[in-house]
């Protein structure tokens, strides 16, 4: 079996302006077949700096109704350590998510490089807020 690219990626939300908005967008690209979510970790930090970390398995069921319909396989593969760091760098009063989402889209594609008898030399992401930031300097600049 193949496998596509794995991505890991944390998203911080104010726990008191949590609105569920981004997660039909989430599980548009799970029902299209374009990623698959293979873990997920939410960690809870409080006004006082202390977190709480619940795994998928741990939430309750009224929680765990919400997140259903991305079909998380609780591989387990985010570690202690990944969840140390991002627990870490957020702010107080936040709630995170921790991805692990495989780029279905991508297997057709780098099986067909494979036949071709290519190879990945890179592979980078840049986050969103990175290619609007730089084409807005670019906009100006020109402007």
């Amino acid at each position: 079996m193949t496998y596509g690219p794995i991505d890991f990626i944390a998203i911080e939300f104010k726990t008191d302006q949590l609105t569920g908005e981004s997660l039909p967008a989430l599980i548009e690209l799970v029902e299209k077949k374009i990623i698959r979510v293979i873990d997920l970790v939410i960690i809870l930090k409080d006004q006082d700096g202390e977190t709480q970390v619940l795994e998928i398995e741990e939430l309750t069921p009224d929680v765990m109704a919400i997140f259903d319909p991305l079909d998380v396989e609780i591989s387990g593969i985010i570690q202690v350590e990944d969840i140390e760091f991002i627990a870490e760098a957020m702010d107080d009063n936040t709630t995170a998510a921790l991805l692990l989402f495989e780029n279905l889209w991508a297997i057709e594609f780098g099986e067909a490089v494979t036949r071709a008898s290519g190879r990945m030399v890179m592979y980078d992401r840049i986050p969103f807020e990175v290619v609007n930031e730089t084409l807005e300097m670019i906009a100006q600049a020109e402007g």
